[in-house]
Order: structure tokens, then C-alpha cells, then sequence
């Protein structure tokens, strides 16, 4: 079953996705295309592993250590199928991230991987969008990299019951597929990610994890739409926009454009693969 939460007659409604319908409690339809989507879950928290496919542990020519690693983003960089993904003023290198997200069900603490499923609501596609200009400045911690608003649309339904495994997950720009992996390349699986947080964080209904992204994370530009696909979960689309005010100058670091920051906004070793800085 897929459930959305949505704004029906300008109230928060969940709703039941039948074919191309959204069906509230009461009856009441609303053509899936038409709807105005909200995130399909309220976490408390989102906690994201850094790096998790095969493909992409490649394009950075590194190596996975034994166990995953965590970033973590604000519930205020919350968005939603449909919504618009702004990039600040005086910002350049705004990436995609196509995932999957995982939602808990019910607390979850100090639980083992083959039981992490039973604690589950569901998956829903996200897109961790990262605003590396400020890769420089945030100490690994990748707070405003990964948690500026407007930078986590989840969506557009939670879907339950759904089998991770060889499942295939597009990223397009502007209709044209930019990412193509399978959940097969992950190193650490979806029920492991669960139980290894749950060992010191309890998790509550709602919270999310993003589970990784493959090769193929690039910056795009005001105007592009995005749109994530993953088999079974539906397509999840987002437009970005400029931002309306310019990053302030006169307190904190300022956007930067280090070797760094454009070696990851563009993949691995962008000068050695010949690989075109974005376009202004």
C-alpha cells in the first residue's frame, strides 16, 4: 500500500494512492498530478550514511572502511514532491543525490539487522541534494553542505511491504538519466543501516534514513528539473529555483570554490577525467 500525505482543500490530509487517484478518509479524490504533495512522513530526524554504493565509492577512488558513517540533516531542509529546491545567490555547486529513504514504523532501539524490518512504515525516494560551496567550511560535519532548506524532498508516497532488494533507481535532468544504479551495489543494506544507528539512537515514528547515492552526482542549475525514479516506490521530481536573496557577506564563511569542493561537486578527479566546470 502507498500512502501521501497531501493538502486537500487547504488541510493536511493522508490519503491512499488508487492507480492515478489520491483517496482521503471521507471519500474524497484528487488526481495524483494535481495534488499538492507534502513530505509523506514527519521525522524527528533524518540521518544519512556518507557513502554506501559500489559505484560510487569507485568514481571517488576510495575505500569503504568496515562499517558505515553518518551525517545528519535538519527536519527544516524538509521538502516535497513537486517543490522547489532553492539554490542561493552567490552558490554554484548544488548537487543531486538520488536515494531511497527508509521510514521508521515504531521505536526502534538496540535491534539486529534480521529484526530491523518489523520496526519498518515503509520507503519513500528522496533526493539529498548537497550545496557543496560550503564543503570548506563545515569541519565533516556537512550541516549547511546537506542541510539548508529546502534540500531534502522526500516523496511522493510512503510505500509499505516493499522488497530493497535489486531494485533499480534513475536520476534524469531535464528528462536525461544522469544516475543508474541498483540497491544491489550497496555495501550495508537497509535493515543493517537501521540496526547499526539503533545501537545508540533511538528511533521514533516518522525518522528517516537516506541510504546512499550512486555515481553520478552532478551540480545543476535554476530551471533544471530532477526527477528520481526507483522501481516500486514511484518517481519523485523536483524543480530548482534561484534563490531570492544572496548568501549575507558580513557574518560566517563565505561559499568557496576549492579544489575540494569542485573534486566532489564534479566526481573524483575532475581534471584528470576533463571534466567541464558548470556554467555560471
Amino acid at each position: 500500500m502507498e500512502t501521501r500525505r497531501i493538502l486537500l482543500d487547504g488541510t493536511v490530509t493522508p490519503v491512499v494512492r488508487e492507480g492515478d487517484q489520491l483517496v482521503a478518509g471521507d471519500g474524497r479524490r484528487v488526481p495524483a498530478a494535481e495534488a499538492v504533495h507534502l513530505p509523506p512522513c514527519q521525522p524527528t530526524k533524518i540521518l544519512c550514511v556518507h557513502l554506501n554504493h559500489a559505484s560510487r565509492v569507485e568514481e571517488f577512488m576510495t575505500t569503504l572502511g568496515p562499517a558505515p558513517t553518518y551525517f545528519h540533516k535538519p527536519v527544516s531542509a524538509l521538502n516535497a514532491h513537486g517543490g522547489a529546491v532553492v539554490r542561493p545567490d552567490r552558490c554554484r555547486y548544488l548537487n543531486y543525490e538520488g536515494e531511497i529513504a527508509i521510514v521508521i514504523g515504531r521505536t526502534c532501539r538496540n535491534v539486529a539487522p534480521d529484526e530491523a524490518g518489523a520496526y519498518l512504515a515503509g520507503y519513500t525516494i528522496a533526493n539529498d541534494f548537497g550545496l557543496h560551496d560550503f564543503r570548506d567550511t563545515d569541519a565533516g560535519s556537512m550541516l549547511r553542505v546537506k542541510g539548508s532548506d529546502t534540500l531534502c524532498p522526500l516523496g511522493p508516497g510512503l510505500v509499505d511491504g516493499w522488497d530493497f532488494r535489486a531494485k533499480r533507481i534513475r536520476t534524469l535532468v531535464n528528462g536525461e538519466v544522469a544516475q543508474d544504479g541498483s540497491t544491489d551495489e550497496m555495501v550495508f543494506d537497509m535493515h543493517y543501516l537501521v540496526a547499526d544507528l539503533a545501537r545508540t539512537i533511538t528511533l521514533v515514528p516518522g525518522d528517516v534514513i537516506l541510504s546512499g547515492t550512486p555515481a553520478g552526482s552532478r551540480p545543476v542549475q535554476p530551471g533544471d528539473v530532477v526527477s528520481v525514479e526507483v522501481e516500486g516506490l514511484g518517481t519523485l521530481t523536483n524543480r530548482i529555483v534561484a534563490g531570492p536573496e544572496p548568501v549575507r557577506e558580513d557574518v560566517g564563511a563565505q561559499p568557496s570554490e576549492s579544489e575540494e569542493v569542485v573534486s566532489t561537486a564534479l566526481g573524483g578527479d575532475w581534471e584528470l577525467r576533463g571534466i567541464r566546470r558548470p556554467r555560471r
